[in-house]
């Protein structure tokens, strides 16, 4: 029995961590396709967004642990808003890498997507995916929330153990795609909502309080984050 245990166990070890076969290019580009039919028109950009938030929200919790602060919770709403609160100090550097990891998030998350699936390691990107959303459900405190990021897990579990080779690989793209492009228009259309005198607490608000720098310059930083992110996952994507 144990040596029945080491080998599934081992053979478990190198699914999860070996390498697939890269689909065929038109699989690729067809995942393209899909990702910019959800990102670019607005109605079905105002549901996929819940994505991007959970992303982006996570991106915000994750870098408020590793810089110190203490997570008491994250919320997100139905309107595709989110918050995230912790403890610590409300200035020094942990306060605004914290700020600045939502809009830089789902854009960085997509390039290491796309890194990882340059590799051939699709099923290592699927359990990772999987893994991220379980612990973000942990901190989230109200029922949307928990809701959303439980049905965006669900996915990825049921992908993981129920789909072939082929359907994990274009979901794995798909997702990739999405965040990639998906993390280019938060940021735009906080830029325009602020114009029209809206979201005057946003991170960019923050960022700029917390520097002593105008907004514009946060604003920079997400745009330069996210395009680049595009970009360099869109080579590995389209070249593995």
């Amino acid at each position: 029995m144990h040596s029945t245990a080491s080998a599934s166990l081992a053979s478990l070890w190198d699914e999860v961590w070996g390498t697939q076969p890269d689909p065929d290019l038109w699989v690729v580009v067809a995942t393209l396709v899909a990702a910019l039919a959800v990102v670019v028109p607005h109605m079905p950009w105002r549901i996929a967004r819940n994505a991007v938030t959970i992303a982006h929200e996570g991106g915000h919790g994750l870098v408020a642990l590793l810089t110190g602060r203490t997570l008491t919770g994250i919320r997100l709403h139905s309107d595709t808003s989110g918050l995230t609160v912790s403890r610590g100090k409300p200035y020094g550097l942990g306060m605004i890498l914290t700020a600045a990891a939502g809009y830089t998030a789902p854009p960085l998350l997509g390039l290491g997507g796309a890194a990882l699936l340059a590799t051939g390691r699709i099923t290592l990107l699927l359990w990772l995916a999987t893994a991220l959303l379980l612990a973000l459900l942990v901190m989230i405190r109200n029922a949307y929330g928990a809701l959303t990021v439980f049905l965006t897990g669900g996915t990825f579990v049921l992908v993981s153990w129920l789909a072939g080779p082929q359907v994990q690989a274009a979901f794995a793209y798909a997702a990739v795609w999405f965040l990639l492009l998906g993390g280019v228009r938060p940021a735009f259309e906080l830029q325009a909502k602020r114009a029209r005198g809206g979201a005057g607490d946003s991170d960019a608000d923050q960022l700029a309080r917390l520097t002593h720098t105008p907004a514009g310059v946060w604003f920079f930083l997400f745009h330069t984050v996210s395009l680049c992110s595009l970009i360099g996952g869109g080579r590995w994507l389209l070249s593995g």
